[in-house]
């Protein structure tokens, strides 16, 4: 018997488990239901270094098809700055710290950067 996909919340739930497992940090969650097509929820999050974003990648990259979703797209896995996994209710940014602070996508949805989620490089100089 095939399993079915999960739900949007529930696929949200999986993913924000894993992140919290694999000790993701700065965790932010846009509900974008209704204000897009593309998705109904976009997490973002940053890890410590390239191996621990490649790391979260890999671990809800297999989580996410054990759940029951059979196209899961990948991209950015190969350096590891900014991984986009696309499990099509939920969208997924991984980013080293000072990636993310550059990109600051959390401001075109008009959400703060999380505390934590800023990186020294910027105040020493480094971007």
């Amino acid at each position: 018997m095939k399993k079915s996909p999960p739900a949007p919340a529930e696929l949200l739930d999986l993913v924000e488990t894993s992140l919290d497992d694999d000790k993701a940090e700065g965790i932010v969650v846009i509900d974008l239901a209704g204000k897009t097509s593309l998705t109904d929820y976009m997490v973002i999050a940053s890890g410590t270094s390239q191996r621990h974003v490649g790391a979260m990648a890999e671990n809800l990259r297999k989580k996410i098809k054990q759940g029951g979703i059979k196209t899961v797209s990948v991209e950015g896995q190969t350096q590891c700055d900014w991984v986009l996994i696309d499990a099509g209710d939920v969208i997924i940014h991984l980013f080293r710290p000072e990636v993310r602070e550059f990109y600051n996508i959390e401001k075109m949805w008009g959400i703060p950067l999380p505390a934590g989620a800023e990186s020294q490089s910027v105040a020493t100089g480094l971007i």
